[in-house]
């Protein structure tokens, strides 16, 4: 009976330790997952609690895995220059419209498609308009009450048929009829049915809106006339760098028609205005157009140089990572960690860029894979707040040390026998497994 008593204690000792412990893991046991995961990374700077970006310690192997380069902090000058793009628009004032004065119908035109060059006095179309048949009547006729004068009559005979001939041809000529097609009427002495109209200046036609046998009137647009000896180009600035364009700064612009080649020339006007929509300004730029290689509508890469700026702090560009709210370098610490600085950035130019604060001249940062370490300096952080949870709610204690330390005041045991040496144990309320070891 003693050896019975004995195995019967040691399994009810077993088998409350097994459900102490499996309660414990329970409560418990998610914790050391978090712990493992946390292996390998050294988060020894983290404050717990924390939500700020941390620390990072990359080993050499591991800056170079991930393509980690260094820059020095330097003060320099950096270029005032604006790169952009652009579209070659006509000079607005080198542009003409013909637009007849008098009443009539087209007879013939002699510019007829657009596109043709045209020169200044050369004819665009003969025009029959009633009108300036009776104008050519009264100037002939002008004419020869004039020669009666002179012939017979008296001095003030011929200053008014004089007068009468000055306003006939004035009628002529404010119609834009040449003085020179004036001059042939008067010699010829004859009326003529059609007249020509001339183009006004030299340019390319870039709209027509007349053909032969049309009915004009005063005011019609019959043709529009563009200079292209010298063109715009429209460029688009962003408002951040409206600031560094000023009127005369020189302009290099290149075309994709003609790759290699750099066209030259100025600002000569800043629009007072800022698109709502693309948050930028419009700069004019005017080019000189030799051979008329630049054409209306082509698209065009500016570079507009402004000098150089006073002496700054400047970084590389991809030194610097813009969240959106802030801009943060990773300052290389003396211990080799990467330490987030925020930072307060000012123009740019090419590679480089301008800080204002948040560095010294000397400091060395990261610059490149900024978005990497900057994953694991959030990661770092996440971490530390989750090492500031509050834990009361999980009653975990120390940690067990075999039996020591375990509570079980709660489990109802009994007292052992002081001396179960030849005593009666009633075993009545248990289900004890048959003695085999009697039975054989």
């Amino acid at each position: 009976m003693k050896t019975r008593s004995q195995v019967f204690l040691a399994l009810t000792i077993v088998i409350l330790s097994a459900v102490t412990l499996a309660a414990f893991s329970l409560r418990g046991g998610s914790e050391v997952p978090a712990n493992q995961d946390m292996e390998g990374h050294d988060h020894s700077a983290m404050s717990a609690g924390s939500d700020e970006a941390q620390p990072v310690s990359l080993s050499a192997d591991a800056a170079a895995r991930i393509g980690v380069t260094y820059a020095t902090v330097v003060t320099g000058s950096l270029p005032r220059t604006v790169n952009t793009v652009g579209f070659v628009t006509y000079d607005e004032t080198r542009l003409s419209s013909v637009s007849p004065k008098i009443k009539g119908w087209v007879e013939r035109l002699f510019v007829d498609f657009t596109g043709a060059n045209v020169r200044a006095g050369q004819p665009l179309m003969e025009v029959y308009s009633p009108e300036l048949v009776t104008a050519q009547e009264e100037l002939l006729l002008a004419k020869g009450l004039l020669e009666e004068a002179q012939a017979g009559g008296g001095d003030r005979a011929m200053k008014s048929a004089d007068e009468l001939l000055t306003a006939a041809r004035r009628r002529l000529a404010y119609w834009d009829i040449p003085e020179a097609e004036i001059q042939a009427l008067e010699d010829r002495g004859t009326v003529a049915k059609t007249l020509t109209l001339r183009a006004p200046a030299s340019g390319v036609v870039v709209e027509k809106n007349v053909v032969v046998g049309a009915r004009i009137a005063p005011g019609m647009d019959l043709f529009q006339l563009a200079d292209l000896g010298r063109v715009w180009v429209d460029a688009e600035v962003f408002e951040k760098d409206i600031s560094i364009v000023g009127e005369g700064q020189h302009a290099m612009v290149s075309f994709e028609g003609y790759p290699g080649e750099m066209f030259h020339g100025s600002v000569t006007y800043i629009y007072p205005t800022v698109s709502a929509s693309s948050r930028t300004g419009r700069v004019r730029l005017e080019l000189p157009n030799p051979g008329l290689k630049l054409k209306p509508g082509m698209y065009a890469q500016v570079e507009l140089h402004g000098g150089n700026m006073e002496e700054t702090l400047l970084v590389p560009r991809s030194a610097v990572l813009q969240t959106g709210e802030r801009s943060v370098v990773f300052h290389r610490m003396s211990n080799g960690q990467l330490h987030p600085m925020e930072v307060v950035t000012g123009l740019s130019s090419g590679d480089q860029i301008q800080v204002l604060s948040g560095l010294r001249e000397g400091h060395v940062v990261a610059a490149s894979a900024t978005f990497l370490i900057d994953a694991e300096s959030n990661l770092g952080a996440a971490m530390a707040a989750m090492a500031g949870m509050d834990h009361s709610m999980m009653d975990m204690g120390g940690e067990p040390a075999g039996d020591e330390g375990m509570d079980h005041s709660q489990h109802q045991m009994g007292d052992p026998p002081a001396d179960t040496t030849g005593a009666e144990m009633d075993h009545s309320g248990h289900v004890m497994p048959p003695d085999t070891a009697g039975s054989r």
